[in-house]
């Protein structure tokens, strides 16, 4: 039941955004920084943390997806900017991840006033145990 009310929630999303895109086809660039900023597939992160430079009180929260992944929650930070929370392992298993390369990672979402906004960060993608964790 949790599975289907969280698919419908996913669609139902997905169907916003894809109103919203095709009504404002524009986007504007927003700076981000991910952390962490090297992604190593083996640690036992649980959150991928993005901060923007965009106001908190100007995103739609719900609209925000980092490659196609739907952001787990959100915040403000101290400065009243957005920050968005993925969980990590929906991240590391993104389709395409080229390991020990840097991968382009997409933070897309939607302002409340309908227009889309867009920001990348390369970051490195390892594959490795941790030193002393064998």
């Amino acid at each position: 039941m949790k599975k289907l009310r969280l698919t419908l929630f996913t669609l139902a999303v997905f169907s916003l955004i894809c109103t919203l895109f095709i009504t404002h086809s524009h986007a504007f660039d927003i700076e981000i920084d991910v952390s962490p900023n090297v992604l190593n597939i083996q640690s036992q992160s649980t959150i991928v943390t993005v901060h923007t430079d965009i106001a908190y009180s100007l995103v739609v929260g719900a609209s925000v997806f980092l490659n196609g992944v739907a952001i787990d929650w959100w915040k403000s930070d101290d400065r009243g900017n957005f920050v968005a929370k993925f969980v990590s392992d929906e991240i590391k298993t993104l389709d395409g991840l080229i390991i020990g390369d840097y991968n382009t990672l997409t933070l897309t979402g939607y302002d409340t006033d309908g227009d889309a906004f867009i920001g990348t960060q390369d970051v490195m993608v390892r594959d490795n145990i941790p030193e002393g964790k064998e």
